[in-house]
Formats: C-alpha cells, sequence, structure tokens
C-alpha cells in the first residue's frame, strides 16, 4: 500500500512537466502551420490575438529545437523533483512566461516573434534552485550560480556557442533574462504562501 502511495505521488509531482512536454511535442507535429498560428507574434498581438501569450512557449522553431527544450524540461523535472510539486510548477511556469511576454513586449520592441520553452524552463530553474537553497540545499546553490553566470553571459556576449546551431535558429537571449526573473518572482509568491501556512516550498 505505502508503495502504492509512493508511487501515485510521485506520478502527481511529474504531471505538471509530463503534460508540458506531451503539449510540446503534439503541437511540434503541425509544423510550420501550427508554429505561425501560435508564436509570439507583436503584430498579432496588436490585434488582440492573446492566446500567443500563452501558445509561443510550448511551440518550437523544429522538431530538433522541440527535442532540445523536452530533454532540458525532463532533466530539470529530476532535479527539482523533491521541492517542486505540479503546483508549485504550474504557477512558476505561468508567471515565468508571463513575465518573457511582458519584457518582450514592453523592453524588446526589436523582437517580431518568439517561440520555444527555453525561456520558461530558465524560470522554473531559477525557482527551483532558490527552494534548493531555501531548502539548505548546496545543489541549489550551484544551480542558482549557473543560472545566473549563464544569463549574464547572453546579455554580455550573445547566445551560447552551437546554441542557434543546436535549436536551427536565432536564440532570443532576453526571454532567458525575462524568464529568470519571473521564477524569482515565483518562489517568492509561493514561498510567501506556504511560510504564512507553516509549510515549506
Amino acid at each position: 500500500m505505502q508503495r502504492y502511495a509512493r508511487a501515485s505521488t510521485k506520478l502527481a509531482r511529474a504531471a505538471a512537466p509530463l503534460v508540458i512536454a506531451f503539449l510540446c511535442v503534439t503541437l511540434s507535429i503541425g509544423g510550420e502551420g501550427t508554429r505561425e498560428l501560435l508564436r509570439y507574434e507583436r503584430a498579432a498581438l496588436a490585434d488582440f490575438e492573446l492566446w500567443r501569450l500563452a501558445t509561443a512557449h510550448l511551440v518550437h522553431l523544429s522538431f530538433g529545437h522541440t527535442a532540445l527544450n523536452v530533454t532540458a524540461l525532463a532533466i530539470i523535472a529530476l532535479l527539482l523533483d523533491s521541492v517542486l510539486d505540479s503546483l508549485d510548477w504550474i504557477v512558476a511556469a505561468s508567471i515565468s512566461a508571463l513575465a518573457i511576454d511582458l519584457g518582450l513586449y514592453t523592453l524588446a520592441p526589436d523582437v517580431a516573434w518568439y517561440v520555444g520553452l527555453s525561456g520558461v524552463l530558465h524560470g522554473i530553474l531559477a525557482a527551483g534552485a532558490l527552494a534548493l537553497a531555501a531548502a539548505r540545499i548546496h545543489l541549489g546553490a550551484i544551480i542558482l550560480v549557473l543560472v545566473v553566470a549563464k544569463i549574464a553571459w547572453e546579455q554580455w556576449a550573445g547566445p551560447l556557442p552551437f546554441s542557434e546551431l543546436t535549436s536551427g535558429g536565432p536564440v532570443v537571449t532576453d526571454a532567458h533574462l525575462y524568464g529568470g526573473v519571473g521564477g524569482a518572482i515565483a518562489f517568492a509568491a509561493l514561498y510567501g504562501i506556504r511560510g504564512s501556512r507553516g509549510a515549506s516550498l
């Protein structure tokens, strides 16, 4: 019975990343038409095609780009399994996505369009790293330093070597920055809520 309960808990904690992965893979099958309909597109947002604010993060440049991000998603899910449950994932992903959308629209007017999960992944990783650090798990500090260093490098020198080649197109590094900021905000919100209830993130 305990084994069943543990398996059920594991599955529940993995539900959100599994759904995200499923949506990314499914939408990639739609090809260019689906991507153009669902991507972040500045001109289309001005015409109130607001669904793009959510769907842009689930479509990708190519199936290779999808596979890269889904693999990163799986690794992050394993790393953060002890500190993020499905609700935490939903909150962190949603706030990170919103931060990216607002950041690109208000601070990066030169970005005409954007696709991909990587910005949201930076946010989830930042939130999880902060949660690990708050729980005094040393891995959290290591992850946080690496995420901050990567974002700082991208802001200073541009995309990491080979990142554009592996993704199959241009890398919008500002999305990683805004996603990371969104992840920190998500952690603060979740930590504040859990703290007020006497629970840990």
